[in-house]
């Protein structure tokens, strides 16, 4: 009997953290992205190479929301799934969580041809913070991991190109306004999974433009790709030319032969097929190849000295093998951006497979041998034929509705009368976030809150900082449109916005957390710890209880905050919840304001002033493994050095560690000269000398 493709929904359940809800403070700062090089890198580069490395950077996350709410207290949990089936492979994929693929089995085999996370573990890894290792992501936006990572998608069913069923993923992405869409399907008997992927730019302007399909796989492999030389990057601001497979005397096609962590982009000639494949020591594994507009092809290591091996255990849970990824792109590197016109769009088509190729040997021909069976298997021009049957039917309109995202596609769309075929923004997705923003494009008003708490979302595209600045001039509006106005580059103009809300408004610390920044970005260092200081002390005030309750007593929390897959309460950022969802929205504040305080007033050197905040943080926030560093902090700008050591000690995890970030090794070099414990050991980097 023929299995014919189907989609089905499933529940996976697994060990999971939960996300907790997302930072309210708007991220002003410029963006902090490990994928940097310094600029005299560029001038032994391809002038097409160079040129993309400069265009379009990405430097503020707005709108987006930082999500560091996530803590690392894992139970069990439900996770809604969709799946994607033929009598030869299985696909698992996360609608709820950006889409990403989690599984995709061989069934003839039985074999997982992913790395397949069992558990869901957020890390601060994405551009905004919260990701989690695993599976096959699509990363758009800008360099480093997407904003989606961990946000819900709309999905569909939709006609395959060969009559049978499709399933289809898209939304709006946000850096970029740009909307997106993922078909994936199983043609009936094939061991390949196809993905055609669409961007569109509806704008009347060029847009700079990402795209990264990440694959995670087992590192106990040998990644094949048609390449002889690849640029390395090793986080250390250097992207170098490189021999393949060897250099520095290791072969780096193994992952674990390279002693810390590292990128390498292939450089695939002109003109080869584009693939790139791991394989086990049987030379069994998997294989993705793609049409020629996905050009790029990468290698990514953790490595095997200690900061890898730390992050790796970080990631998921004791006893699980470690992985490596292969990823496809639409440049020669993560670090460049390609123009996108005006009302344009760039498709290609992705497959998906098995591959069964002996990976030991010369690399020649071992590169060879794989290039020839995948030949065998999933011909060059069958891909282009896919994707030319695909294409037509990228317009299709979805039909049943298997998951919905967040309604701020709706919301553009409602805004701009643009009509997207095939990805429809349905203004039935419209929720409270957007409801303002609704009422100020049908009224020319934006509504006063309708409850006490941190403000919402600020949107800062020209057409919306347009409207705030034609609105009614209320405390509540000046906010919004300083914040747009400073993500427009009009710093100046910003300021005086906030300024004259300030002077109006009876709930002033969004207003003076934002000047705050402003100073800091002005390098008034003190003046800005004068600000926050102030904030704090106003949030305190503004909490729904006295004073004097905020410390020891928890602040209630609740909720998820936002449309996750995540079925039961749990934890927030490891504290104890209740049902009561405005607490959590205060707990977020409290939190995240708390922090940039003390930040601010230990550069100034304010110790007691910094620990009038700290005292004022409530018991569960302190608790909290940043909390933790920042006490130990504390106490050695209070000159208790010994104290400070037995945080270190008594041990404590930063739940939302930066991917690159030294803090704990800089703070513990300031406490002796002794080494760094192996669990604070998270260095991406050879330690200095």
């Amino acid at each position: 009997m023929v299995i014919v493709t189907r989609i089905r929904r499933e529940v996976l359940a697994l060990s999971a953290a939960r996300l907790g809800p997302d930072n309210p403070l708007p991220p002003l700062r410029p963006l902090d992205e490990v994928h940097r090089i310094d600029d005299r890198e560029r001038e032994e580069m391809p002038r097409d190479m160079a040129r993309q490395l400069g265009h379009g950077p990405l430097h503020s996350l707005l709108p987006v929301r930082i999500r560091d709410g996530y803590g690392r207290t894992r139970r069990p949990r439900n996770l809604d799934a969709l799946v994607i089936e033929n009598d030869r492979l299985r696909a698992t994929v996360l609608p709820g969580l950006g889409g990403r693929i989690a599984s995709l089995v061989h069934l003839p085999t039985g074999r997982e041809l992913l790395y397949r996370n069992p558990v869901f573990q957020p890390a601060n890894f994405a551009l905004n913070g919260a990701w989690y290792s695993g599976g096959i992501e699509w990363n758009i936006g800008a360099t480093g991991h997407t904003t989606l990572s961990c946000a819900p998608l709309h999905a569909a069913r939709v006609p395959a190109p060969d009559g049978g069923e499709m399933l289809r993923l898209w939304e709006w992405e946000r850096l970029r306004d740009l909307p997106f869409q993922v078909d994936l399907w199983l043609p009936d008997g094939s061991d390949f999974l196809y993905a055609g992927v669409r961007i569109r730019n509806p704008h009347e302007r060029p847009v700079p433009t990402y795209w990264w399909s990440n694959i995670a796989v087992p590192e106990d492999r040998r990644v094949l790709a048609p390449a002889e030389e690849a640029w390395h990057f090793g986080y250390e601001r250097r992207l170098r030319r490189v021999p393949v497979p060897s250099y520095e005397g290791l072969d780096r096609t193994y992952p674990l032969n390279s002693p810390h962590a590292a990128d390498y982009f292939y450089e695939v000639p002109d003109g080869r097929r584009r693939w790139i494949a791991a394989a086990d020591a049987d030379g069994h594994g998997l294989v993705q190849t793609s049409t020629d507009v996905l050009r790029g092809r990468k290698l990514f290591v953790w490595g095997s000295g200690a900061g890898g091996r730390r992050w790796q255990e970080w990631l998921t849970e004791p006893g699980t093998g470690g992985y490596c990824e292969i990823q496809a792109g639409l440049a020669r590197t993560q670090l460049e951006h390609v123009r996108l016109e005006a009302e344009s769009e760039v498709s290609w088509l992705e497959a998906y497979g098995p591959l069964d190729a002996p990976p030991g040997g010369p690399w020649a021909r071992a590169v060879q041998e794989a290039e020839e069976r995948l030949e065998a298997a999933l011909p060059r021009a069958r891909v282009e034929e896919a994707y030319a049957a695909w294409r037509p039917g990228a317009d299709t309109g979805p039909g049943e509705i298997l998951a919905v995202g967040s309604g701020w596609g709706a919301l553009e769309v409602l805004c701009n009368g643009w009509k997207l075929p095939g990805t429809p923004f349905a203004e039935s997705t419209l929720g409270e976030a957007q409801e303002p923003w609704r009422d100020l494009l049908r009224t020319g008003s934006l509504p006063e809150p309708r409850r006490a708490g941190p403000p919402g979302d600020t949107l800062v595209a020209p057409h919306w900082r347009d409207m705030l600045e034609t609105a009614r001039a209320t405390p509540h509006t000046e906010y919004h449109l300083g914040v747009a106005q400073w993500h427009g580059g009009d710093r100046a103009q910003a300021v005086r916005s906030w300024e004259r809300g300030l002077a109006r408004t009876s709930s002033p610390w969004p207003l003076l957390r934002c000047l705050a920044v402003a100073e800091q970005e002005t390098g008034h260092h003190e003046r800005a710890a004068e600000r926050y200081a102030d904030a704090f002390d106003d949030l305190c005030r503004a909490l729904p209880r006295r004073p004097d309750d905020v410390g020891d007593t928890p602040v209630t929390a609740g909720g998820d905050g936002h449309d996750i897959p995540l079925t039961d309460a749990g934890d927030v950022g490891d504290t104890p919840v209740t049902d009561d969802g405005e607490g959590e929205a205060w707990t977020a504040a409290v939190a995240a304001l708390g922090r940039e305080a003390l930040d601010a007033l230990l550069r100034v050197r304010h110790t007691a002033r910094a620990r009038a905040v700290w005292d004022r943080l409530p018991g569960t926030v302190r608790q909290r493994g940043r909390f933790r560093l920042f006490e130990a902090e504390l106490l050695l700008a209070e000159g208790r050095a010994a104290r400070a050591r037995a945080v270190f000690d008594e041990g404590f995890e930063v739940a939302d560690l930066r991917e690159g970030a030294d803090v704990i090794d800089r703070l513990w070099a300031r406490l002796g000269d002794g080494p760094l414990p192996a669990r604070y050991d998270f260095r991406m980097h050879p330690a200095p000398a």
